[in-house]
C-alpha cells in the first residue's frame, strides 16, 4: 500500500489527542495487551462509544474481547481494516481508537446479523425502536447521525443501505466495510465483543456539537461507455462486456494489455454509473481466474459503464478539507477512505502529501472496501463527519 512508513511521513505525532470533541489514539498490532495500552491514550472518560478500526495483522477477537473486558459501560464498536487512518495520516498495523465523550454524545448499537438474507423488516422495526427511544432521551442535543460498518466481503452492503435508509429518517448516515488489507479473505465486524462474518454494526448518535456529514470523489465521467452483457449479480462478477470476455474488453476500452491488469489498473481508470443525475462509482476488485472482472458493488446486466478520469488526488482532497474548514475548522474528522484512493495515492506517489493533509485536518479513520453514505454503498469516495466545537455557523450544505 503506502509507499513510505509511517515514520517517512512527519516527525511522529502525538499519538494520543485530547484537544478535539473526540479523544484519539492508537497502538501497533504488536503491542502486549493492546486496549490497556490504547485505553491509556484515550483516558478515563466516560465514553458512550469506543470505536475501533483494527489492522487485519492483529487478533481481531482477542482485540475485541479485551475492549469489553476495559469499556464494560460503554458501546464498542469494531471492525477490520484496508489501512488504517491515523495520526501521521495513512497508517498500516495499528489499532486505531476514538472515544465518544458522554458529556456530549448519547448512542445506541446494534448488530445485524446474517446480512444476505435479511429480514427486512424486523430490521426496520428494530432501527426505528431505536431511533425512537434514542430521541425521547436526548431532547436538549440538536445533532443526530448514524454510523455503518459492514462486513466488506458480504456482497449485502447495496441492499442493507437501501433497506434501512428509511428507517433512519433524519439521522444521515455514513460508513464504511471492513477490510483485510489487499487480501479479500476474512473481513469482520464487532460489537461489545461479539465478532461476526456477513454482519453490520449500526450506531444511532446524538451530539451536542454541530456535526456535518459528508462524501467526496474526484472522478469526472468520460466519453468511453460500454454494457454488461452477462453477469452474476449474486456474486459482483461480470462475465461480459460489450458482448465480450470482460477483462480483455475492459482492457481494450483502457488501453491496456489484459494480461497485466492489477489493482493499478483499477484505480486509475475506474468505472461509474449513472444513478439519478449524479455518476456513482462500481470499483473493480481483481480479475478472477476466468478472466471475469469481480466488483466492489452491485452489478448487473443491462448496466451502462463510463470510465471515469480522476482529477488530482491530493489537490482535491486539500480543497474539499478546505471546504469543510470554510466557515470553521472542524475538531475532527472521521474518514472511510476506499482502498482504491489509497492505491491511487501510491502508485501517483502522493502518498506523503494525502497522509499530511489528513493529519493537518485531524482526520481518523479506516480503508474500507466500500463506503456507505445516505442509501448508498459507493466506491473510490470518502464518506464521513465533521465534528464541530461551535454552534451553527453558516457555510456548509447540509
Amino acid at each position: 500500500m503506502a509507499s513510505e512508513s509511517v515514520s517517512d511521513v512527519s516527525d511522529r505525532a502525538s499519538i494520543a489527542d485530547h484537544s478535539g470533541i473526540l479523544r484519539t489514539g492508537q497502538v501497533r498490532a504488536t503491542t502486549t495487551a493492546p486496549i490497556r495500552a490504547l485505553a491509556s491514550e484515550l483516558g478515563p472518560g466516560p465514553f458512550s462509544l469506543i470505536m475501533l478500526f483494527v489492522t487485519p495483522y492483529a487478533d481481531f477477537a482477542a482485540v475485541v474481547a479485551e475492549a469489553e473486558t476495559f469499556y464494560p459501560d460503554s458501546d464498542v464498536v469494531a471492525c477490520t481494516t484496508a489501512g488504517e487512518l491515523g495520526a501521521n495520516g495513512y497508517e498500516e498495523n495499528q489499532i486505531v481508537g476514538i472515544g465518544f465523550p458522554a458529556e456530549c454524545f448519547v448512542t445506541t448499537s446494534l448488530l445485524i446479523q446474517d446480512i444476505q438474507s435479511l429480514d427486512a423488516q424486523a430490521t426496520i422495526d428494530r432501527i426505528t425502536l431505536k431511533r425512537m427511544s434514542l430521541l425521547d432521551r436526548t431532547p436538549e442535543m440538536a445533532e443526530s447521525f448514524a454510523f455503518l460498518v459492514v462486513d466488506g466481503l458480504s456482497l449485502s452492503e447495496d441492499t442493507l443501505t437501501a433497506t434501512i435508509s428509511p428507517a433512519l429518517r433524519d439521522f444521515p448516515v455514513f460508513g464504511g466495510s471492513a477490510g483485510d488489507g489487499t487480501e479479500y479473505r476474512k473481513t469482520l465486524v464487532a460489537l461489545n465483543g461479539k465478532a461476526a462474518e456477513n454482519s453490520a454494526v449500526l450506531t444511532l448518535a446524538r451530539s451536542s456539537h454541530r456535526t456535518h456529514v459528508f462524501s467526496l470523489d474526484h472522478l469526472v465521467p468520460g466519453e468511453i461507455q460500454m454494457v454488461v452483457t452477462e453477469a452474476d449479480p449474486s456474486r459482483r462478477i461480470v462475465k461480459e462486456i460489450n458482448a465480450e470476455p470482460a477483462a480483455r474488453e475492459y482492457a481494450r476500452l483502457v488501453g491496456k494489455d489484459p494480461d497485466q491488469l492489477d489493482r493499478f489498473t483499477f484505480a486509475s481508470h475506474p468505472v461509474v454509473v449513472r444513478i439519478g443525475d449524479k455518476h456513482h462509482v462500481r470499483a473493480i476488485q481483481q480479475v478472477n481466474e476466468k478472466e471475469e472482472l469481480v466488483f466492489f458493488s452491485a452489478i448487473d446486466e443491462g448496466m451502462v459503464l463510463t470510465i471515469a478520469m480522476p482529477q488530482d488526488l491530493g489537490q482535491h482532497l486539500e480543497a474539499e478539507l478546505n471546504e469543510l474548514s470554510r466557515a470553521q475548522k472542524p475538531a475532527n474528522i472521521i474518514g472511510c477512505d476506499c482502498i482504491l484512493r489509497r492505491i491511487e495515492a501510491e502508485q501517483s506517489q502522493q502518498s506523503r502529501h494525502i497522509s499530511q493533509l489528513l493529519q493537518a485536518h485531524r482526520v481518523i479513520g479506516f480503508s474500507t472496501y466500500g463506503e456507505q453514505i445516505g442509501p448508498l454503498h459507493v466506491n473510490h469516495t470518502m464518506s464521513g463527519i465533521a465534528f464541530y466545537h461551535a454552534p451553527e455557523t453558516g457555510g456548509l450544505k447540509r
